[in-house]
């Protein structure tokens, strides 16, 4: 079937048209296990990478929705696992559905730019895409870095913002902080992903470590998939179900210029950069008053975007806040991203397991 595979952000994943795939949803995900290679932990048979970052999946269509041009589903197909989870968005591959909606005629290219409306059916959250068009082409090439990625590519611009311009609640249990474990201080953000902010020296974290250090730290690992356990019945969610939400994300003062240093897990995996969604929630428990890990915070002058440092470099992200009501709304948000085409082709899914 036709298949696209394309770098979005700092991950990678085939995306399809929702009409090349299986309307039934268990037939859709035992497929897309098929293509991907799933359960095995080098996805030797698929096009999975061996690794969460690398076993994902866009489907994209026409929106029926008058305020976006295109759906957008994202699934975090399972590594060692047959597993397909749709609980949560990726910021990473919607830096890809722009290019890939223009490439697959869903949107018409305009002359130098094209914005492409996205409806993102996980959360029900808007996005609007920005993507370079030069000749009603979609243009790869670029001069932006992100870091994570090597090299450099045309930039892809996102923008939040809820169509009614109310904004969006970003505080999901009402607190500012919670205590899910006994002694264990942590905010649990939503503006777009959920994300639970940690403070770093809480855990015995100075915020420089690579992801290898603190993968191989068996007590903060166990430390960390506690505090998740614990964390999601307040999020709604089922800690007996496997899902790759919340994120964790560490907070420790900035060592390079930035906001502030980020360590991040996925669920427990060390994160080797950190997701645009997942950033979006840190820099907006990073605004709020008295969240876990604010204190590290060096906050730039108002209107500046707020600048997360991680293992691989730093991300830029803008927020702003509606403050006026019992719990802080998010209005609006942004982030830039890179995506580039990989392959476009057909791919032939392997044997049923």
């Amino acid at each position: 079937m036709p298949c696209m595979l394309m770098r979005g952000g700092t991950s990678k994943g085939a995306y399809f048209r929702a009409e090349d795939l299986p309307a039934d949803p268990a037939e859709r995900n035992a497929l897309l296990l098929r293509i991907m290679g799933s359960p095995d932990p080098r996805q030797i048979d698929g096009l999975g990478g061996a690794h969460p970052l690398t076993s994902k999946v866009a489907v994209v269509s026409v929106s029926p929705d008058p305020r976006a041009d295109v759906d957008y589903l994202f699934l975090q197909v399972g590594v060692d696992q047959p597993d397909v989870s749709d609980a949560q968005n990726c910021g990473n591959l919607l830096a890809g559905v722009g290019p890939f909606a223009v490439e697959r005629g869903l949107v018409p290219a305009q002359a130098d730019e094209t914005p492409v409306r996205i409806r993102m059916l996980n959360t029900g959250q808007y996005a609007t895409a920005r993507i370079r068009t030069a000749g009603r082409r979609v243009e790869y090439g670029g001069d932006t870095a992100v870091p994570g990625v090597p090299g450099t590519a045309a930039p892809v611009v996102l923008a939040f913002a809820a169509p009614d311009g109310t904004g969006t609640p970003v505080l999901p249990t009402g607190n500012t902080v919670d205590e899910p474990l006994p002694g264990v201080r942590a905010t649990l953000v939503d503006a777009g992903m959920p994300v639970v902010l940690l403070a770093g020296e809480d855990f015995g974290v100075r915020g420089d470590e690579t992801p290898e250090e603190l993968e191989s730290d068996e007590k903060l690992t166990s430390r960390i998939a506690a505090v998740r356990s614990a964390v999601m019945p307040l999020l709604g969610l089922d800690p007996a179900v496997a899902t790759t939400v919340p994120k964790l994300t560490l907070l420790a003062p900035p060592r390079h210029g930035g906001t502030v240093s980020t360590r991040s897990f996925i669920p427990v995996r060390a994160h080797a950069a950190i997701g645009a969604l997942a950033a979006v929630s840190v820099g907006t428990g990073l605004l709020l008053d008295g969240a876990v890990g604010a204190r590290h915070a060096r906050l730039p002058p108002a209107g500046q975007a707020l600048v997360l440092e991680h293992p691989t470099g730093e991300l830029a992200v803008s927020v702003e806040l509606d403050r006026s009501g019992p719990i802080p709304r998010l209005l609006r948000s942004g982030v830039v991203r890179t995506a580039r085409k990989i392959f476009d082709g057909t791919v032939y899914p392997g044997p049923a397991h």
